[in-house]
């Protein structure tokens, strides 16, 4: 038996892995667009920390942050009025026509994460990567 062909007997070679998001996750963001009002209450863990708030799609993410950006002040505040609607249609001519993809991003509303014991982080609107939640829960931690 020779070892050319057992891929178990090859020289070991760097390898590429890329970080590959929970399909059942990526389904209920999917799912949860379907519904520009709905939300859930989730339990994420990324980058090792617990996360949690209202799962909320894109669609309402996005109108909530634009309301958000409305409410800036300051030199350079009328630039900001677009930009949501301008970041989407980059993105749609960038797809282009391409079939569909799961979603890569996951949108939370008041997205709360323990910092310390009893001041937690609030974060009114939050996005993060797909690939960065390595466990999550339906609900909240009680």
């Amino acid at each position: 038996m020779t070892t050319d062909r057992d891929p178990l007997h090859q020289p070991a070679a760097p390898v590429v892995v890329e970080p590959v998001p929970d399909v059942q996750l990526q389904m209920l963001v999917r799912l949860l667009g379907q519904d520009a009002q709905a939300a859930l209450p989730v339990t994420l863990v990324v980058g090792g920390c617990l996360l949690h708030g209202d799962l909320i799609s894109h669609e309402r993410w996005r109108a909530d942050w634009a309301r958000s950006l409305r409410g800036i002040d300051g030199p350079g505040a009328d630039l900001l009025e677009r930009f949501p609607e301008q970041v989407d249609e980059v993105v749609a001519d960038k797809q282009g026509a391409v079939a569909q993809r799961l979603p890569q991003w996951i949108h939370l509303r008041d997205a709360t994460a323990p910092a310390t014991p009893g001041r937690p982080v609030v974060m009114p609107l939050w996005r993060g990567r797909l690939t960065d939640v390595s466990g999550w829960s339906l609900g909240r931690p009680e």
